[in-house]
């Protein structure tokens, strides 16, 4: 068993007290022969505010085809309606430059943004430490395969060095043999 100074001294050829705090974090974890993944989406979504979800939900629906569909059906029937009355009664309630219409999209523009830029915030605090955790993960594993492969090459060497002392201990023999079939003969 390693202990994160070793870990960190012939796996990351760095002192542990240099390592930044992940990094510590992994060597920890090596030397204990703990885990380190985990689901850190779930962790992060456990417990969101209330406008959190709702901005989640904004985002959601308003990127979505239904939003755009209700959207410009809402928009279409603004103008038929328009277009009604004014073929009916020669008076709208908003004129052909729509100016009421502008009002109400740019009042949904202003609202819908800072509410959409909310969740955008959210999912890219969201990736970040999802990145920052595949990042544990990938050094965990690539640690670990050193450690494997540092392992395998300590049998490889044990492996030579009892073949070595088994090749020579049949040398000997064959040469014993070899002394007494010609003493023998």
């Amino acid at each position: 068993m390693h202990t994160p100074d070793e870990i960190a001294a012939k796996l990351l050829a760095s002192p542990y007290q240099a390592l930044d705090e992940r990094t510590k974090k992994v060597a920890r974890h090596i030397a204990a022969r703990t885990h380190i993944a985990r689901n850190v989406a779930k962790e992060f979504d456990a417990q969101p505010m209330p406008g959190q979800r709702a901005a989640d939900a904004v985002a959601s629906f308003g990127g979505s085809w239904t939003f755009v569909g209700l959207f410009a059906a809402a928009m279409l029937f603004w103008v038929g309606l328009n277009a009604y009355l004014l073929t009916r009664h020669g008076k709208t309630f908003d004129a052909y430059p729509y100016i009421l219409l502008n009002l109400f999209l740019s009042m949904l523009a202003a609202i819908q943004a800072p509410i959409i830029l909310m969740s955008q915030n959210r999912q890219s605090e969201k990736d970040r430490i999802s990145a920052e955790h595949d990042y544990e993960v990938n050094l965990k594993a690539e640690l670990e395969i050193m450690l494997l492969h540092d392992k395998l090459d300590a049998l490889r060497e044990t492996q030579w060095g009892e073949l070595l002392q088994i090749q020579t201990q049949q040398l000997k023999l064959l040469a014993e043999l070899a002394e007494k079939r010609n003493g023998s003969s």
